[in-house]
C-alpha cells in the first residue's frame, strides 16, 4: 500500500517533518542519493516558504503515476495554503528570490531539478505549488500525448495510509483514469483501493464498465470500494465513463458543469446487475474532476480559468483546498482527480 505524507507546516520544526517525508516517498519511488537530495531541497523549501508568506500550510508527499509520457512512479510534493497569495508569481519563481531563513534557493530552484513544477496563487485566497521529482534529473524526451491526468489524496486525520488511491494508465489511444475509494478509511480501505490500482493495470484496454466487471472479481475478500472510470479515446475523441458507489464525477463543458452519474453498489461486495459505459464528446474546452466523498457535498467547481491550463494536479489541490477549511474539516479520506487536455506548448 503507497504511503501518503500529510504535514502540517505551523512552526520551524515541521520543515525538518516536511524533509524527512521527501526522502522516505523517494526511497519508495527508487530514486538514486542524487535525486532523494533534490526531493529534500524542494519539500524544505516549500515548506519554509508556507511558513514565511502564508504563516502555515500543508505539504502533502506522495509517489504517483506521471502526468504523461514516461515511466512512474515519481515523488510529488505539493504546498497548500489559504494565505494572501502571490502578488507577482513571475518575481517569486525568478532566480535569486528566496525567503528570509530558507535555503536561498527559492521557487526558480525548486522549478529547475524537478521534473514538473506549477504554481497556481490567487490574492486572499491562497497558493499551491506543487513538483514531482522522478528517477533522473528531467527525464527522457516525453511522447506527446493528447491529455494529462494528476490528482492529490489527503490521508483523514493524518493517518499514514488513504483509504482512497488514484491512477491513470495508457494503452494505445485510451487514457484510462480511476479513482477509487476503499469503505471507510485505515489500512482495510487502503488494500482495497490499492487492488482497484493493480487490476487496472492489467485491464487498461477495456471498456469502463468491463473494467469495473474486472475489479469486481479482484477486490472479493477486501471491504470493498467505490470506484469511478473515466476513458478518453484520443483518436475517437469521446470520453467514456462508468462508476459504483459514491465517487463523484464533473465535467466541465465549456462555461457549464455537468454531473456523470454512478450506479449504486460496493464494488468487490455488490455490483448492479446490468452496467453501461456513459459517452460523451470530449474536446480542448473539457475537463474531468473525479472525487471521493471526502470533499463536502455542495463544493463549487474551480471557477478560475487558468486552472483549465494548469497541472492537473494542482486544479485538485486547489478544488480541495477551496472545499475545505479549519471550519469545514474533512470528514474522510479525501482523493481528487483531474482529467485535463495537455496545452499545446505544454504535452
Amino acid at each position: 500500500m503507497p504511503r501518503v505524507w500529510d504535514v502540517p507546516v505551523h512552526d520551524s520544526t515541521r520543515v525538518r517533518d516536511a524533509r524527512v517525508a521527501a526522502e522516505a516517498a523517494a526511497r519508495l519511488a527508487g530514486l538514486d542519493e542524487s535525486r532523494t537530495a533534490s526531493a529534500a531541497l524542494v519539500a524544505t523549501e516549500l515548506a519554509t516558504n508556507l511558513l514565511k508568506h502564508a504563516h502555515g500550510g500543508q505539504l502533502l508527499v506522495d509517489t504517483v503515476a506521471p502526468p504523461g509520457g514516461r515511466i512512474g512512479p515519481v515523488v510529488q510534493i505539493a504546498a497548500v495554503d489559504h494565505g494572501p497569495g502571490m502578488a507577482d508569481v513571475t518575481t517569486a519563481l525568478g532566480d535569486g528570490f528566496s525567503t528570509t531563513g530558507s535555503l536561498g534557493a527559492g521557487l526558480g530552484t525548486c522549478r529547475r531539478v524537478a521534473d514538473d513544477f506549477d504554481l497556481h496563487s490567487a490574492p486572499g485566497r491562497g497558493t499551491v505549488a506543487l513538483a514531482r521529482l522522478g528517477a533522473a534529473a528531467k527525464a527522457t524526451v516525453r511522447e506527446p500525448v493528447a491529455a494529462r491526468a494528476g490528482g492529490v489524496n489527503v490521508p483523514f486525520a493524518g493517518a499514514e495510509y488513504s483509504g482512497d488511491a488514484w491512477t491513470w494508465v495508457r494503452a494505445d489511444d485510451r487514457l484510462t483514469l480511476m479513482l477509487a475509494d476503499g469503505l471507510g478509511h485505515g489500512p482495510e480501505a487502503a488494500r482495497a483501493s490499492t487492488a482497484a490500482v493493480e487490476e487496472l493495470h492489467r485491464s487498461a484496454r477495456h471498456t469502463p464498465a468491463e473494467v469495473l466487471r474486472r475489479l469486481h472479481d479482484a477486490l472479493r475478500g477486501t471491504r470493498g470500494a467505490a470506484v469511478a472510470v473515466a476513458q478518453l479515446d484520443v483518436s475517437a475523441g469521446r470520453l467514456r465513463f462508468a462508476g459504483i458507489g459514491n465517487v463523484g464525477a464533473r465535467l466541465r463543458e465549456g462555461d457549464s458543469w455537468r454531473h456523470l452519474l454512478s450506479r449504486p453498489g460496493i464494488v468487490g461486495v455488490h455490483r448492479p446487475a446490468s452496467l453501461g459505459d456513459t459517452e460523451v464528446p470530449w474536446a480542448a474546452d473539457r475537463l474531468l474532476v473525479l472525487h471521493s466523498d471526502g470533499l463536502p457535498s455542495r463544493w463549487t467547481p474551480p471557477s478560475d480559468p487558468r486552472l483549465w491550463t494548469a497541472d492537473p494536479a494542482v486544479t485538485a489541490a486547489v478544488t480541495v483546498r477551496d472545499a475545505s477549511s479549519s471550519a469545514r474539516p474533512v470528514r474522510d479520506d479525501t482523493a481528487v482527480a483531474v482529467l485535463s487536455p495537455s496545452p499545446p506548448d505544454r504535452p
